[in-house]
């Protein structure tokens, strides 16, 4: 018999519905990826250098970063709501602001500024942990995930679609519209669901000694860095192999980025059906095999000669699989190194992770020209997973090693 509690929509005094947790975790990666498939227009209207352009991303993905060590620890002493929508006006008038920007330095300000929609992300897994038991916990995020794991393939359709109707102002319209109407609902929707004070942030930067001397800690959030990182890598890339490489146009471009998302779903599900009996590190050794494999496939066909959007962007898919599979899988492990200190683990493992994807989606864009082709970013890409192999295989070896 389920334990969740009793819940009324647009309601304060009952806990959010499932619609609004669905939707404030989701804005985080819809304002990464939507406007993806018009970053060359964007670096043409700007008059700059791709690589320049590609901060929108990486900058971006690095303050994320920053707010998964810090908005936790925060948010237990302020509480949830209040974090939630101070965030989402931030990130309102960063979109308005984005919008309006006659620089390209002032577009990335403004840019970067809309990482405060993160806190949404990172709050709505709390939110969870504050309303239902241990048990109800896992069921109610599945449903979390499942929606927002639409996001990212739908979001880069979105703009494009927006970009070929309109131009790419229309996406930061779009952004700052949904952003506004996300925080009319939370303001109806969700009341503080924190009861008292939490761990303090000075207490858990006591205890980041203890985990970042566990070398399986390290080994769990590496792979998690790496195979994430590969992902990263062709956000932070596609949209200069679709459009100048490809000659797609925004719409197909944006498409094209949708198909990781497609492996992802399936490997969250194999994930979630076969963990258990499998167990965690062979789940992630199958799960890095596969992004190897497929990356692999991919890059080989190009030094072959065969140059085509199916072969590169057709391939992604074995990325997002893979990537389906390892992350729950390795996330899990960290937060198991020293189970007293789950949330400690989970920030630093998150931030590692996606301060890691920040690095290497820059990278992506500056390895890039017509002249080099694909392969540069594919060889990125499958080097990343040969090492997010290399890091499990690591935790293997140490645990048979204190065995």
């Amino acid at each position: 018999m389920s334990n969740l509690p009793f819940i009324r929509f647009l309601d304060r005094t009952t806990p959010p519905h499932i619609v609004t947790l669905v939707l404030i975790t989701g804005m985080s990666a819809l304002s990464m990826s939507i406007f993806l498939p018009s970053l060359a227009k964007m670096t043409a209207y700007f008059d700059t250098d791709y690589a320049i352009m590609q901060i929108a991303l990486s900058g971006y993905l690095a303050a994320t970063a920053l707010l998964q060590i810090f908005i936790g620890p925060i948010s237990d002493r302020y509480g949830r709501r209040i974090m939630i929508m101070g965030a989402l006006t931030i990130f309102v008038i960063a979109s308005i602001g984005a919008l309006l920007a006659p620089t390209v330095q002032t577009f990335l300000f403004f840019r970067i500024l809309q990482a405060a929609v993160a806190t949404s992300l990172a709050l709505s897994r709390a939110i969870v942990r504050d309303i239902v038991s241990q048990e109800e916990a896992a069921s109610m995020m599945g449903y979390v995930t499942m929606g927002t794991a639409l996001v990212p393939m739908f979001g880069p359709m979105i703009g494009g679609l927006l970009d070929e109707a309109f131009d790419w102002h229309a996406i930061f319209i779009f952004l700052a519209v949904a952003g506004f109407a996300t925080l009319i609902l939370v303001y109806l929707d969700l009341g503080e669901t924190v009861a008292k004070g939490g761990v303090s942030f000075r207490d858990q930067v006591k205890a980041y000694p203890e985990l970042l001397s566990s070398p399986r800690f390290w080994g769990y959030a590496l792979c998690s860095a790496f195979s994430s990182g590969a992902f990263f890598a062709l956000l932070g890339g596609a949209s200069f192999v679709g459009s100048e490489i490809f000659g797609l146009s925004p719409m197909w471009s944006g498409i094209a980025l949708g198909t990781p998302a497609i492996g992802y779903a399936v490997g969250n599900y194999l994930s979630g059906r076969y963990s258990v009996q499998v167990g965690i590190n062979n789940m992630a050794i199958i799960g890095t095999t596969l992004t190897i494999v497929g990356l692999g496939a991919s890059a080989a066909l190009t030094i072959g000669g065969l140059t085509h959007p199916l072969s590169f962007f057709g391939f992604c898919i074995f990325l997002g699989l893979g990537n389906g599979i390892i992350l729950p899988n390795v996330m899990a492990g960290s937060i198991s190194v020293r189970p007293h200190l789950a949330g400690t683990a989970s920030g630093l493992s998150g931030a590692i992770m996606i301060g890691g994807g920040a690095a290497l989606s820059q990278l992506a864009g500056g390895i890039l020209t017509v002249d080099t082709g694909t392969l540069p970013l594919q060889l990125l890409m499958l080097g990343t997973c040969v090492l997010s192999l290399l890091s499990v295989l690591f935790v293997v070896w140490r645990e048979r090693k204190i065995a």
